[in-house]
């Protein structure tokens, strides 16, 4: 599917510092919606020359639960290590990475108000 195919829905700009972050909700023709997040970093080069690099991940709604549950798992994790100051242990930390955990029921504290509930919804 070529970029023109794509309908733009919603977008959010998030500036930060010398990075920027677009989440942007596109639609394809057969209304499934999917989200794209580009980080775009600012570049200066010699003599004043300015580029950005441009990363960008595309979500598709089959994905939306399962990308949601691991920001809130990494958020979490996060949180912890910041107030505890306790690394994980490697073999913790690589145990997680190959796992395939069930679902969780909850989503963890702090992070509830993160959903995808109403995309992939024409």
């Amino acid at each position: 599917m070529r970029e023109d195919e794509r309908e733009d829905v919603y977008s959010k700009v998030v500036r930060a510092g010398k990075r920027t972050y677009f989440f942007d909700v596109r639609s394809t023709r057969g209304n499934d919606l999917f989200l794209t997040i580009t980080e775009s970093k600012k570049r200066t080069h010699g003599e004043g020359q300015v580029s950005y690099e441009k990363h960008k991940i595309f979500l598709y709604k089959e994905d939306f639960d399962k990308f949601v549950e691991g920001l809130h798992h990494a958020l979490d994790e996060l949180e912890r290590i910041r107030t505890t100051g306790e690394l994980p242990r490697k073999e913790a930390h690589d145990e997680k990475r190959t796992d395939d955990r069930p679902d969780q029921d909850q989503p963890p504290s702090g992070f509830s108000d993160i959903s995808f509930d109403d995309l992939g919804k024409p």
